[in-house]
């Protein structure tokens, strides 16, 4: 599931920017903090105005629709982007969800029932695996009902797109 484009933010020099002046670079979020601080350092200090310190995230690609705001912490930045790297819009809509990336990297880890073209298909799945269903009663199941009833109580289903369907077990 990995991201089709980088995943990178556009950090300014604010001494610049409140002068007047873009002085701003692209820098790809998934290097690690070490060279992404090298290379806000950089900015500023190739900065026109001298003596520059404060800088800002003033735009970002890649994070699959999650918010990254203009004076998020690089660690977290890296955290985020390195999650998405590895998951894609998975990792995002997971982040968005869950508010935080420990108990989205737990879902992933502990909650995972896998990806399905619809949540029915997961309730017969289920039904299938756990329960021995009579022939003459198999046409009777109503597994919409049971996707239903799933979603508002058991699992949560993530739709990323036609018969995609992830499904985590509820905690």
């Amino acid at each position: 599931m990995k991201n089709e484009g980088e995943i990178r933010i556009y950090v300014a020099c604010l001494a610049a920017y409140n002068n007047g002046y873009l002085h701003e670079q692209w820098i790809d979020a998934t290097l690690g903090e070490d060279v992404i601080w090298d290379q806000i350092n950089e900015v500023l200090k190739t900065s026109p105005i001298p003596d520059a310190e404060e800088w800002a995230i003033h735009d970002y690609e890649g994070f699959e629709g999650l918010n990254i705001s203009e004076y998020e912490g690089i660690q977290s930045v890296v955290e985020k982007a390195e999650f998405i790297e590895e998951h894609g819009r998975l990792g995002a809509e997971l982040i968005t969800y869950y508010g935080d990336m420990e108990t989205a990297r737990k879902a992933l880890e502990d909650d995972y029932a896998g990806v399905y073209k619809s949540l029915a298909e997961f309730a017969e799945e289920l039904t299938e695996q756990t329960t021995q269903i009579p022939d003459s009663l198999q046409y009777y199941i109503d597994y919409e009902r049971m996707a239903r009833d799933l979603a508002v109580n058991d699992v949560l289903a993530i739709e990323l797109g036609f018969d995609e369907i992830h499904v985590f077990w509820s905690r």
